[in-house]
């Protein structure tokens, strides 16, 4: 069994997902409402042709799912969930968090604690609540 997060947008799922790929890398694959062939678009209105309806980054055997919620169901806030980002490094924690919190806000600023000698907590630009930690060597922790 695996889990992956699959984050919900009001309308701007493309560029989080371009800005996820300029920071984490990896194979970004978007299907729009434009790639919709005719013959199965249904009743799905003209002005979904820039909607993602799903998106995907993969980085080795990281995935990170999205896309944009139809019709304005969504109020760009994700509750009760964040996305966690674990490096062996300080040095590319303090880079990830310093790009994630880019026009966001940051709850915890990226500090030692007792369990990682880097850990922070943020929410970015698009809306995504996100926890970076540094894995500690001395803790058995996942």
């Amino acid at each position: 069994m695996s889990f992956h997060p699959y984050l919900a947008f009001a309308g701007n799922c493309r560029d989080a997902f371009t800005r996820y790929q300029e920071i984490f890398g990896g194979e970004l694959v978007v299907l729009s409402g434009a790639d919709v062939p005719p013959e199965a678009a249904g009743d799905m209105s003209p002005d979904m042709g820039d909607m993602v309806l799903h998106a995907a980054l993969v980085n080795g055997d990281q995935l990170l799912m999205g896309a944009d919620a139809p019709g304005g169901t969504f109020d760009g806030q994700n509750r009760g969930m964040c996305c966690n980002v674990s490096v062996d490094e300080l040095a590319e924690a303090e880079r990830v968090f310093a790009a994630l919190s880019d026009g966001g806000e940051v709850q915890q600023p990226l500090m030692q604690t007792f369990f990682s000698p880097g850990f922070g907590m943020c929410i970015d630009r698009f809306g995504t609540p996100w926890m970076v930690v540094t894995n500690d060597p001395n803790l058995a922790m996942p």
